[in-house]
């Protein structure tokens, strides 16, 4: 999610632009893995579609799935929006830049949102074997030990989960969210946040320190983000196929985590409920008390489809939705 990503790139180090060549995974699919994903998808309410126009009464909403890194091919989408996303009343996103820049001015005087700052450091709460693995991890998107050590381990989560040459790309927070962000600026357009920043760190950090670091262990083998996963993410992305890309990356990850499929499950299924289930009702409490307006809904396009899905939502609210160009 963006403020996540916003987080990464906040306390990364950054050096010299480089490229992120990767290569669409999707194609490499045995014929086994492709079936999976097709009957994966199947029966997921709305699973393409980065625009959609939802209506009831005098109320209409653009809602636009997002993706939070840099895309040169996202400069003509937005050519595209434009003419109709410049006549809107307001721009809700999930965090807005204003709030950002305030947070951002706050941890720079007080870190306790990210880092661990009292008490057992992830090396004290992991074994010798598990910090080494992660510490390479870390050390090849610049981070030091000793900065990861104390770092939360959602936080930390997220710092694995961006490829390393992203890392390196001073643009590499530039996404379609930025860019619209932009937009509803140019156009003097007010612009929203439909979370807190502190309600949604809190909710990560909720459970205790000892079972996130377990889910971390957990998980490792699962989150390394490469340049294939970005390739595949993006592309998916431009083709509008975000429920595609959501169950291939729980396809991927289970293969890569060595865990059975229990045990994955259960870790795969809390991160979901946390990252889009809980997130998405409370986004619904902003978007649904909208009204006689023009607005715009700018959101990570893995928050659109599904039962969760904020079309879904919207729809068994009495909306009607029709899918738009993009």
């Amino acid at each position: 999610m963006r403020l996540l990503t916003f987080l990464a790139f906040l306390l990364a180090p950054i050096t010299a632009a480089a490229a992120c060549d990767g290569q669409d995974l999707r194609p490499q699919l045995s014929d086994d893995a492709r079936a999976e994903l097709q009957r994966a998808v199947a029966d997921i309410p709305f699973p393409e579609g980065n625009h959609w126009i939802a209506r009831k009464d005098d109320t209409v909403l653009h809602i636009i799935g997002t993706l939070h890194t840099y895309d040169e091919r996202m400069e003509k989408v937005v050519e595209r929006l434009s003419p109709d996303l410049s006549k809107a009343d307001a721009f809700y996103f999930e965090v807005t830049q204003t709030d950002m820049d305030a947070f951002e001015k706050n941890l720079a005087n007080n870190l306790s949102a990210v880092m661990i700052t009292s008490g057992p450091t992830l090396i004290d709460l992991m074994g010798d074997e598990d910090w080494a693995a992660f510490s390479t991890a870390l050390n090849q998107r610049g981070i030091p030990g000793w900065m990861a050590a104390k770092m939360r381990p959602w936080f930390l989560s997220m710092m694995l989960s961006i490829p390393p040459c992203m890392m390196e790309d001073p643009n590499g927070t530039y996404g379609m969210d930025a860019r619209l962000n932009d937009l509803a600026a140019e156009n003097g357009i007010p612009q929203h946040s439909l979370e807190r920043i502190d309600d949604l760190i809190a909710m990560f950090d909720s459970h205790p320190l000892e079972q996130q670091v377990e889910s971390l262990v957990r998980l490792s083998g699962a989150m390394m983000g490469s340049n294939d996963q970005l390739a595949t993410m993006a592309n998916g992305y431009l083709e509008e196929k975000h429920a595609e890309i959501i169950q291939f990356a729980r396809l991927q990850g289970f293969e890569d985590s060595g865990l059975s499929r229990d045990v994955f499950d259960e870790e795969w299924n809390g991160f979901e409920q946390q990252m889009l289930v809980q997130r998405n009702a409370l986004w619904m409490e902003h978007i649904l008390a909208i009204t006689d307006q023009t607005a715009v809904i700018a959101v990570g396009a893995g928050h659109l489809s599904d039962d969760h899905g904020l079309l879904n939502q919207l729809e068994q609210a009495g909306y009607s939705l029709t899918r738009a160009a993009f």
